[in-house]
């Protein structure tokens, strides 16, 4: 069983037998065994790809939740105890996140678990889970249909803000339109290659308004909030980056009467049972907001 999922979630004999340890020859040999054994073929096998049987997807859903099944057995008798947990997690980020709101979390985590190694990755790309390895990772906006399982984190609220020294030079916009008359800092998003909307809220409905401006920023998002302080326009980011840019005076609020729209943050998943026990408690621990 375990050779079927893994080969069915690397997609080739070889890439699992990596991650397994062990030989393609061997798995292929397991997963023949396994068919003979349930009377029915779960995999076609080419010379070039692999493709799961109508009989081997249902499997694979079952497999995995029985794998889930037993990895919670195992973790419930390992206990709660925080200093016998060890392992090590791999974990990918977005910037945001990892610079504002990701430290404090893994510095109580770390205090619980101490014997938990937390490898982890800052980048704005979207990392394939199973294909490169890690065991979780942090997604902002809705979870594509990918087959991954999807823990809300929180609704992060979004906030317009310039600096003083730009709204001196070229005037406070009093209305969404007028936006469209002063230096905007849109950020492009990595997966559309398109200017992320801003959000607002205006007279109780929901208005998605396109940036466009001189200065585009690509990659990390945490740009346009220093292009800003700089004096270079108007952004759009999420108060918990804002917080102290705004308490020292270098941001300000714009157009406060349109606040009001969030965007979710996720940990996201693939739900197999070589979820390890430090895993899931650091899944637990940041789904709770501990």
């Amino acid at each position: 069983m375990e050779a079927f999922v893994t080969v069915a979630e690397k997609g080739s004999m070889t890439e699992a037998a990596v991650a397994l340890s062990t030989t393609a020859s061997v798995l292929s040999r397991a997963v023949t065994r396994l068919e003979t054994r349930l009377g029915a073929q779960l995999m076609r096998r080419t010379t070039r790809r692999l493709s799961l049987t109508d009989e081997g997807r249902a499997y694979l859903e079952q497999a995995r939740a029985a794998f889930s099944m037993i990895n919670d057995a195992e973790r419930a008798i390992q206990g709660p105890a925080g200093a016998s947990l060890s392992g090590q997690v791999r974990i990918s980020v977005p910037t945001t996140y990892g610079h504002y709101r990701l430290p404090e979390m893994l510095g109580r985590f770390t205090d619980a678990f101490p014997n938990v190694r937390i490898e982890l990755s800052i980048t704005n790309r979207n990392v394939d889970l199973v294909a490169e390895g890690y065991d979780l990772a942090i997604r902002l906006g809705p979870l594509p249909d990918s087959g991954l399982v999807a823990r809300r984190l929180e609704d992060a609220p979004l906030r317009l803000v310039a600096s003083p020294r730009y709204l001196e030079r070229a005037g406070t916009p009093t209305s969404v339109e007028d936006l469209a008359k002063h230096q905007c800092l849109p950020f492009v998003m990595p997966s559309t290659g398109r200017p992320a909307p801003w959000l607002f809220r205006i007279d109780g409905k929901d208005v998605d308004w396109t940036p466009a401006g001189q200065i585009q920023v690509f990659d990390d998002v945490l740009g346009v909030v220093r292009l800003a302080e700089s004096g270079l326009g108007i952004c759009q980011t999420y108060d918990f980056i804002l917080q102290d840019s705004i308490e020292r005076g270098r941001l300000v609020d714009v157009l406060k009467n349109v606040h009001g729209r969030t965007r979710a943050f996720s940990v996201i998943f693939a739900p197999h049972r070589r979820l390890s026990a430090a895993t899931r408690a650091l899944i637990d621990f940041l789904a709770k907001g501990q």
